[in-house]
């Protein structure tokens, strides 16, 4: 069964001096601030797309190598995926790094690594996001 998540975004003005609020509306979690100079300069303390596409695609990978991992009979203990999204005003979104430390009993560095190049790979932001590139730091904790 096919699923639809919805947010909203609200903005005010031209693109320099204007702003917004984004609103995550299926989850209901929160609304949040956006403007350009949050996209292109400093955060202070309101978001962009690139952080919101940031936060997807962690826990889109996450979740695809924490299932390509239980199917292998070598379920995870731990991960922690950080997706590191760069935007260039004037070109866009440049590319993103995925980077996950894991740390799963009975699995080889080399499976580990199959593993989560076959999540990057697979993930359905991932697949959404196949004209950026993504490059792929995994670490397999002792």
């Amino acid at each position: 069964m096919a699923t639809t998540r919805t947010a909203t975004t609200q903005w005010k003005g031209p693109l320099i001096h204007g702003s917004g609020t984004v609103s995550l509306d299926t989850s209901g979690v929160g609304t949040f601030d956006v403007t350009w100079a949050s996209r292109s300069e400093e955060a202070n303390g309101k978001t962009s797309p690139e952080e919101l596409i940031a936060a997807a695609h962690s826990s889109c990978f996450s979740m695809a190598l924490s299932h390509g991992l239980a199917q292998a009979g070598t379920p995870p203990q731990s991960l922690e995926t950080k997706a590191d999204v760069t935007f260039q005003p004037g070109e866009g979104i440049t590319g993103i790094v995925l980077s996950v430390r894991a740390q799963v009993e009975g699995i080889s560095a080399e499976d580990f690594q199959t593993a989560a190049e076959t999540a990057k790979a697979n993930c359905p932001v991932s697949k959404a996001l196949t004209g950026t590139t993504i490059t792929l730091n995994a670490e397999l904790l002792g």
